[in-house]
């Protein structure tokens, strides 16, 4: 089970810090798969925002969170995180995580297996 924590309101300008938590065994067993960050704004499609390999030495990140947005992990806890800074109006949508099939990141949502419940995240002006 994947568990999305740390959203919540915040001006344009802020900074957030997004928490993925793996729970149970299912912790056990991300700590080899690639993990990504998808979004979904209001009646928007849910789209790639970051992604991370096993090791956490790999990372990608879609262009329009590029330089503000940063992924990490720690697999000790099983635990992924999403920094986002500079936050714009636009990042306003509910943010998943999900873990991949296979050791790498995609930015295709059809290679990520689990998925957490998600968490919402508004930027107001």
């Amino acid at each position: 089970q994947l568990v999305e924590s740390g959203g919540g309101l915040v001006q344009a300008g802020g900074s957030l810090r997004l928490s993925c938590a793996a729970s149970g065994r299912y912790g056990r067993t991300i700590s080899n798969n690639g993990m990504g960050w998808f979004r979904q704004g209001l009646e928007k499609e849910r789209e790639f925002v970051a992604g991370i390999n096993w090791n956490g030495g790999d990372r990608n990140y879609a262009d329009s969170v590029k330089g503000r947005f940063t992924i990490s992990r720690d697999r000790a806890t099983n635990t992924v995180y999403l920094q986002m800074t500079s936050l714009k109006l636009e990042d306003t949508a509910v943010y998943y995580c999900a873990a991949a099939r296979r050791a790498y990141s995609a930015t295709s949502a059809g290679e990520y297996t689990s998925w957490g419940q998600g968490t919402q995240v508004t930027v107001s002006s």
